[in-house]
């Protein structure tokens, strides 16, 4: 145990001083071992406690506040914690967890972690800053009411279990700033005059403070008693590990109105005054896109006003916030003054404003107002945080382009992963299903790590209507529906089923992915044979082209979409395949047998032979790389057309392109057309984003909204699975097929990790297409090595590769 609780030290926390200033960096680590199984079984002695005197319904932050003293310094001390919204815990001073981890009333996450290493003998203090942010509160939060709860694990730390011997304060200091990125939640003011800046510290007075409000006691879902009775919030444990926090410097000041201004002070080196009476505005670069706190420590300046602006780019133009041209350039370019915090400085020394809610950025503008007493910035720093993916993949190349792609791609999955899986950081952190399938299939390459897929697909199944379908996203407090993404989150049960294996998880879900095809099959046009007239959002993708209507495609309102329909066939195939491994024979044939009825209708009403394409709709006045694309996937298009049609689709400028959402879809095809060659040459849209300055992948090519969105980054997975050509040949990944496509490409080396081990590839293609090289399965790993129709065996450990080809001059 001591050894644990040395370890846990150290990667609890990264310390950082500054002179007199000393600020943590917590990395807390989640238990999941030596957990009391009575906190899962059992109701908590502990209650839920809020602040006297409020509704719990209202915007407000408070602190919580107990003191106690031990006899002696514990080995171990674990507690489980949890808070509506949210809150962070600190430990004599320092930060050791935050959360929950967002999710819904019916399974409200709590936290584990032993705080033994923080503790000492004699007196102690632990508080928690809780917020709620109420009506203003982002899309993805499910709340209840104001509340925190403590449960020590067992009676030896059952001294601070919260009740109303805990203090609690609420702190007026904070008010939101609610601006148009209101889905995300709001961003704060804060009045140092009203804030009670030592509350954490031995000596301060806290004899003012209100005694706890206590509400209910903590209640698992297993403790729940007869009668169906329920509680506000059904605590269950954190399914995935806590997030990683890291301190980090801004690159450089881009542009200021103070004469000879040093950046010394953000290094922390030298502090920066700022005289009485000045209006001054900084702009620093961070020179990448991140998602990260920032932290500011000032002295003195009394009554002056800091404002920090966030922004992924700068813009020339209010009217037109998509123009944003190369995101290095500065000149005659502004920073958008709608997502920003504000602090009023009291006077006092060493202050520090963390913001409660993470930032997304990477140009912050300090906007600093003093009034008759100079402001001393002494530091201006921020901690990264995001999903703790380690990188454990790797893809190398003779064209450096790649790896260029290869670090943004990942940099953008990075900033699109938190407690969950969402679209964008800046806009909306909204776990989308569609997004989601994409940034699963990426990170599961990347960092071999199930855990946030296994939570988005059961978040996803929670998420469903009465009707069967599931909402197009998750978790959240309102309610939208995609129906198209319910049919994606069935393929994502595949994709996990495929690549894990974890079958009693995967069976768990088939319910409701019967009921998810079920609601399409009863839209079904009996005249057409087509899916007809469905309800809500049908999004496909943000395609520019006429008859496509906020993302939707043609029929899409009316009914008989070709793109639709086939969205259903596609996955009832994938669906059928599975369930025939979990020996439902009769529900596969079933779901094989609409399939086909559907191809047929859709081929037979949409087909167009003079132009050799498939028509979105009956009416053949429109046409789509996505319609066409799902043709090939779905064998809706014979296999003997599907290269001329792919060759088509790929080159003709009168029809819908797919933008960077909808291309993952279309790469699939291409590689299902005996096209893979060409997906090298398909990365313009990457590379223009490039050479646009983006340090992560756009929503969109050309204007965009975002500047960072996950289903951009699906060129690394297709590195990986398409160019390396790695793919589990059965459920589980129990054995792998290796068919590489390098096109252009005159090498690669790639490798990917598996439960077993490490997937390596190392090959060189001459100019008459021969293949040599290497490619190392972990021991216990067997597969099979194809190129250009020729298959070779492959067993755990190297494997040589000579492979001459059965084709001269090959391009």
């Amino acid at each position: 145990m001591m050894d644990f609780k040395k370890n846990l030290k150290r990667i609890a926390f990264a310390f950082f001083f500054w002179g007199f200033l000393f600020k943590a960096t917590a990395t807390f680590a989640q238990l999941t071992v030596g957990v009391n199984p009575d906190i899962l079984s059992k109701e908590w002695a502990a209650k839920w406690i809020t602040c006297p005197g409020i509704s719990g319904k209202e915007y407000g932050v408070y602190l919580f506040r107990k003191d106690f003293n031990l006899d002696s310094e514990p080995n171990q001390f674990i507690v489980h914690v949890s808070g509506d919204n949210r809150y962070k815990l600190y430990v004599n001073g320092k930060q050791v967890c935050n959360g929950p981890a967002r999710g819904d009333l019916l399974k409200w996450n709590f936290e584990t972690i032993d705080i033994a290493s923080y503790l000492k003998k004699g007196k102690n203090i632990i508080t928690a800053e809780v917020w709620n942010f109420a009506e203003f509160r982002p899309g993805s939060q499910v709340s209840s009411m104001t509340g925190f709860i403590l449960q020590g694990n067992t009676d030896a730390e059952s001294l601070i279990n919260t009740d109303n011997s805990w203090v609690v304060f609420r702190d007026l200091a904070y008010s939101p700033i609610v601006g148009q990125l209101w889905i995300i939640g709001p961003n704060e003011k804060i009045d140092g005059e009203l804030h009670p800046w030592n509350w954490m510290q031995p000596d301060f007075d806290y004899s003012g403070w209100n005694k706890s409000r206590e509400l209910e006691k903590g209640r698992p879902l297993n403790s729940l008693g007869l009668f169906g009775g329920t509680s506000t919030w059904v605590l269950q444990p954190r399914a995935i590990p806590a997030m990683e926090q890291k301190m980090q410097r801004f690159s450089s000041i881009r542009r200021s109105d103070l004469p000879k201004i040093s950046d010394s002070f953000l290094r922390g080196e030298k502090a920066l005054t700022i005289p009485a009476h000045t209006k001054t505005k900084i702009l620093i670069d961070q020179k990448i896109l991140t998602n990260a706190y920032p932290v500011l420590n000032f002295s003195k300046g009394k009554k002056s006003e800091i404002r920090i602006t966030y922004a992924e780019a700068l813009i020339k133009d209010k009217n037109k916030k998509e123009e944003k041209g190369n995101r290095d350039d500065i000149d005659q370019k502004i920073i958008d003054d709608y997502y920003y915090d504000i602090i009023l400085a009291d006077g006092g020394d060493n202050r520090t404003f963390e913001s409660l809610w993470f930032r997304p950025f990477r140009y912050v503008e300090l906007a600093i107002e003093t009034k008759d007493e100079p402001l001393i910035i002494n530091d201006f720093y921020s901690i990264f945080t995001g999903y703790p993916f380690e990188e454990k993949a790797s893809f190398k190349c003779d064209d450096p382009i790649f790896t260029n792609i290869w670090n943004v791609g990942w940099r953008t999955q990075r900033l699109c992963a938190m407690e969950t899986y969402w679209d964008c950081p800046y806009y909306e952190q909204q776990q989308y299903v569609g997004d989601t399938r994409i940034q699963a299939l990426v990170s599961t390459y990347m960092s071999g790590d199930f855990r946030l897929v296994k939570h988005a697909i059961s978040s996803l199944h929670d998420s469903r209507l009465p009707c069967g379908i599931t909402r197009s996203a998750y978790p959240g407090s309102g309610i939208q529906v995609i129906p198209p993404f319910s049919l994606v989150w069935n393929t994502m049960v595949n994709d996990y089923w495929m690549l894990n294996g974890d079958k009693e998880f995967v069976k768990s879900m088939i319910p409701g992915m019967m009921e998810s095809l079920n609601w399409f099959e009863s839209r079904m046009d009996t005249t057409t044979g087509m899916i007809g007239h469905t309800e809500w959002w049908n999004f496909v993708d943000w395609a520019n082209f006429k008859n496509w209507l906020a993302g939707c495609p043609p029929g899409a309102f009316s009914g008989n979409s070709a793109i639709l329909s086939l969205q259903y066939v596609y996955t009832l195939q994938k669906t059928a395949i599975l369930f025939k491994a979990f020996g439902m024979q009769e529900e596969a044939a079933r779901y094989l047998k609409i399939a086909e009825s559907v191809k047929a209708a859709v081929y037979k009403n949409c087909w167009d032979e003079a132009k050799g394409l498939l028509a979105d709709t009956p009416e053949k006045d429109c046409f789509s790389q996505h319609g066409n694309s799902l043709a090939i996937l779905t064998n809706t298009i014979p296999l003997e057309k599907q290269r001329a049609v792919a060759e088509n689709i790929l080159n003709n400028k009168d029809i819908a392109a797919c933008t960077l959402y909808f291309s993952f879809y279309l790469t699939e095809a291409v590689e299902k057309a005996g096209l893979s060659d060409r997906y090298p040459d398909m990365l313009g849209p990457w590379v223009k984003m490039l050479g646009d300055g983006l340090t992560t992948f756009a929503e969109v090519p050309g204007n965009t909204r975002s500047d960072c969105h996950a289903w951009s980054a699906s060129p690394v997975y297709y590195f990986l699975s398409l160019i390396c050509g790695i793919k589990p040949n059965e459920p589980g990944f129990k054995s792998v097929r290796i068919e590489p496509h390098l096109g252009r490409l005159n090498w690669i080396e790639g490798s990917m990790p598996h439960q077993l081990g490490t997937i390596k590839v190392c090959l060189k293609k001459d100019k008459q297409n021969n293949i040599t090289g290497e490619v190392t399965l972990p021991e216990n790993l067997t597969g099979t090595f194809v190129w250009d129709g020729q298959v070779k065996s492959l067993k755990g450990g190297p494997n040589q590769i000579q492979i001459k080809s059965n084709k001269k001059n090959h391009d």
